[in-house]
């Protein structure tokens, strides 16, 4: 790597870099940095919760273990000399974004997606109609939805809206033994709902058809496997139309798995077990129905597929309706980003606008100096935990190759710590997270759990601060 624009990125002059979000796609951008070749660089990575990792802490689910196990690679990058972690400090409250170009040559948007899309049908804002960003938090102990309450103990059925794995995720823990769930690190009050629940059926409604679900191959399997849970699946709904056949002969395996799963529980039919996952496909919710102020039924559009222009099957409404009985809904159709004060926002796509992770200052507008964004704030929420690597990988390389053009910010100060103490911000550093860590997982230990997550940001930070060195 050549000689940096005024020496910016030598030992002498380090690039200083400010990561917002602390989550995968913040912690492989601060790996790229970091294995940037030649160049000298600090970290500081804010998060406005108290703890780090973002969704594989708050939204991957407590029976999936192996994925949360990624946070080893994490710990790997926190150990970097120029690393430094500063919790429970939100930008717009504690800190506003010119603060942060007052102390940071590049900032690193890495906000994820906080919000959920919405359906925009009738009934919508029934009691009883949740997102799965809800659900979703309320089960791994995020502190955004502690408060959250989901009446399991007066629903029998529940239509879970979407077949991506989001959906797949609420569907099995619906459906799942509680006790499958007691030794992992699911939120205490929701193991205690989930032990009252007496939800039976779950009916996962996709817009598309079988060839077209979203779902992976693992995550419709693993329901399958659930002891006394049967995946049913109606004959006429697992058999493709042409466009679909033709379509899939196009698409990888896991496209291919999917269908051959689907027809073969086609072929099963009801099976023997108490509760039951019924996958549907073509259908287009249109309505959810009350009775006496509560959700009562939702009501489907029936659809076929046609090829669009590019040949792509698309859902399109036909006449024929049917009314599907379940006392709650859960919608699972994408999650969406919020806006940063002082960033732009594209409200459309739900992202921050941007060029190949270099910042817009508005959707369709110039590039914004100094700014770049990385994961499902740059792309919007799609692929895995995984994906988010060579996303950020991308964007670094994009402020590398600003940095050598002489690209970057000009901040006057070095004392971002200082000033958060001066504002009385009471941040939480890598070290008081790694405490807190070992904190959980002893109180999880003498649970017989993998770890005991405190409820709230207040009993997370009375936890931090009682566990500090006097």
């Amino acid at each position: 790597m050549r000689r940096m624009t005024q020496d910016l990125g030598t030992e002498q002059r380090p690039l200083r870099v400010g990561v917002i979000g602390s989550g995968p796609s913040a912690f492989y951008a601060a790996d790229a940095v970091f294995r940037v070749g030649g160049l000298h660089a600090r970290v500081d990575m804010f998060d406005r919760l108290p703890t780090p990792f973002g969704l594989v802490r708050g939204g991957v689910a407590p029976d999936h273990q192996n994925i949360k196990a990624v946070v080893k690679v994490y710990q790997k990058v926190a150990e970097q000399p120029g690393y430094r972690f500063f919790g429970h400090v939100q930008i717009g409250r504690d800190l506003l974004v010119t603060d942060l170009e007052e102390h940071y040559h590049m900032l690193v948007w890495a906000v994820g997606c906080e919000s959920d899309q919405r359906l925009g049908i009738p009934g919508e804002d029934l009691s009883g109609v949740h997102s799965a960003t809800e659900f979703v938090g309320w089960y791994n102990g995020h502190p955004d939805f502690r408060e959250r309450s989901f009446d399991l103990a007066a629903a029998t059925r529940v239509a879970v809206v979407g077949n991506g794995n989001v959906a797949m995720d609420v569907a099995r823990i619906l459906l799942k033994d509680p006790e499958a769930l007691a030794t992992t690190d699911i939120a205490d009050h929701a193991l205690t709902a989930l032990r009252a629940s007496k939800v039976r059926e779950v009916y996962l409604l996709g817009r598309r058809g079988p060839a077209q679900a979203a779902f992976s191959p693992k995550e419709i399997e693993e329901i399958a496997e659930l002891p006394g849970v049967d995946v049913v699946v109606a004959p006429a709904e697992a058999e493709l139309d042409p466009y679909s056949a033709e379509w899939l002969a196009t698409q990888k395996g896991s496209a291919q798995r999917n269908v051959a799963f689907l027809q073969e529980r086609a072929r099963l039919g009801e099976g023997g077990g108490a509760r039951k996952l019924r996958c549907r496909f073509l259908v287009l919710p249109v309505e959810v129905k009350a009775s006496d102020g509560r959700v009562a039924a939702v009501r489907v559009q029936c659809a076929r597929l046609e090829p669009d222009a590019g040949g792509t099957p698309r859902p399109r409404p036909i006449d024929r309706f049917e009314t599907l009985p379940v006392e709650l809904v859960f919608e699972a159709i994408g999650y969406r980003g919020v806006p940063v004060p002082g960033m732009s926002f594209d409200p459309r796509k739900g992202i921050i606008p941007n060029a190949d992770g270099r910042v817009l200052g508005e959707p369709g507008g110039p590039v914004r100096p100094g700014h770049y964004v990385v994961g499902w704030a740059k792309r919007g929420p799609t692929g895995l935990v995984g994906t988010n690597s060579p996303d950020s990988k991308a964007t670094v390389e994009r402020m590398v190759a600003d940095l050598q053009a002489g690209k970057a910010l000009a901040p006057r100060h070095d004392a971002i710590e200082a000033r958060l103490r001066q504002r009385g911000i009471d941040f939480v550093t890598w070290q008081d997270w790694q405490r807190l860590d070992a904190h959980e997982l002893a109180e999880g230990n003498a649970r017989g759990k993998v770890r005991h997550k405190e409820p709230s940001v207040e009993a997370l930070m009375a936890a931090v601060r009682r566990l500090r060195p006097r």
